[in-house]
């Protein structure tokens, strides 16, 4: 029986088909990959394009100078400085990274597994799991906002976010790699040899990526993670339209000096970025997480941990450096419920002064948890990459 050419043509084709097919769902390298689009050469949504490619923050927190030409007065808005002056480019191969398992030991889990944009960039789980399906000790904080952030981790042991990517992608429990295995993964991948040269243009053409550049890039993926446009917000900037009557009470006693919620949980940020001791219970069976009190070797700071974020909370349950609450509503009954009434038998731990007894109301507590949900924006939220440029399937 002769076959003609075309039928061999489709059995070819099939053949190819079912190889990348295999490759791809099975998480292995396919011999070649997809074609990976040019990075893009404009700034992400929150950040304007300077005459040196470079993409400078832009909101409306600082779209008014601190002083005026003369050196006096001005608006301060306490938002801190921002980690911008990234080129388009570098925050776009940061992206890329960002949601590559090709970063892990054995290419399971990306950056984007413990921060996924569908979860606030966080991942739902009270504590978070590593390679291998290893739990975590803590759960993973929101992103959002990041870059204006000066101590990270939850015990604030890491004080750049250069400094911070190092840990999970070098940990054991966490995504189990090592500076030379992973230079070795992203040096042998064509793809991402021709994006660093995009994004690093004045690098030697035959210079092997370094691990600077990854982290560099990465670091300006993460500082383009915005989220300053909620209700809150255009509240704040004066439509008075943005928050119904409820969600205003909200605001007020979240403000008030008898929650004192405020005084930790700081706008526009909603955090002091300082550490606090407040008490709040491990999972059951679980010892005390001394938290800051190991990083700063100081007893006082024991079972302290930074005060975080509470922009997008409605999006990141569970709550607490352990997840213990699984609601905003327990959450915010915690804070009522009595100064130090959590502390395990045994230790003594030195509350935070803004801890007290509020004794609000269950209608007061409704309030609050309605005004949470108003410091909730993803306008901004970061689109997943079609294809990636290692040619590995996106971890979820």
């Amino acid at each position: 029986m002769v076959i003609s050419r075309d039928i061999l043509k489709a059995i070819l084709l099939l053949v190819i088909v079912v190889i990348l097919a295999w490759a791809f769902f099975s998480g292995e390298n396919p011999a070649t990959y997809y074609p990976v689009p040019l990075l893009k050469s404009t700034c992400p949504p929150g950040f304007k394009l300077n005459k040196n490619n470079e993409c400078i923050a832009k909101n409306l927190y600082n779209q008014y100078a601190t002083t005026n030409k003369a050196g006096v007065g001005g608006l301060k808005s306490a938002l801190p400085e921002i980690r911008d002056g990234f080129s388009p480019q570098q925050i776009d191969l940061g992206r890329y990274l960002f949601f590559d398992p090709a970063l892990s030991v054995d290419q399971t889990i990306s950056c984007a597994t413990c921060h996924d944009p569908n979860k606030g960039l966080s991942d739902g789980l009270a504590t978070s799991m590593g390679i291998d399906g290893q739990r975590l000790k803590r759960a993973a904080p929101s992103l959002y906002n990041v870059g204006y952030l000066k101590k990270l981790f939850w015990d604030g042991r890491a004080t750049t976010l250069e400094e911070q990517m190092l840990e999970p992608l070098f940990s054991k429990e966490e995504m189990g790699n090592s500076p030379d295995n992973l230079l070795s993964t992203i040096n042998g991948i064509e793809n991402y040899r021709k994006l660093f040269a995009e994004a690093f243009p004045t690098r030697d053409g035959d210079q092997p990526i370094l691990l600077h550049e990854i982290t560099r890039s990465l670091t300006a993926f993460q500082s383009s993670l915005i989220s300053l446009n909620s209700k809150y917000d255009q509240y704040a900037h004066g439509y008075d339209g943005a928050l119904n009557k409820n969600e205003i009470e909200g605001l007020n006693i979240f403000r008030s000096f008898v929650a004192r919620c405020a005084e930790c949980h700081t706008p526009p940020l909603f955090t002091n970025q300082q550490f606090a001791v407040i008490g709040s219970p491990e999972p059951d069976g679980v010892p005390l997480d001394p938290g800051a009190e190991v990083t700063y070797k100081d007893k006082s700071l024991r079972g302290a941990f930074k005060v975080p974020s509470l922009r997008n909370i409605a999006q990141t349950a569970p709550y607490m450096h352990s997840g213990r609450f699984k609601t905003l509503r327990e959450t915010v009954q915690f804070y009522t419920d009595g100064r130090g009434h959590a502390v395990p038998e045994g230790e003594n731990l030195l509350i935070h002064w803004h801890i007290w007894e509020p004794n609000l109301t269950d209608y007061e507590l409704d309030r609050l948890v309605d005004f949470l949900k108003t410091l909730t924006d993803e306008s901004f939220k970061p689109k997943v990459p079609e294809v990636l440029p290692s040619g590995l399937h996106i971890s979820s």
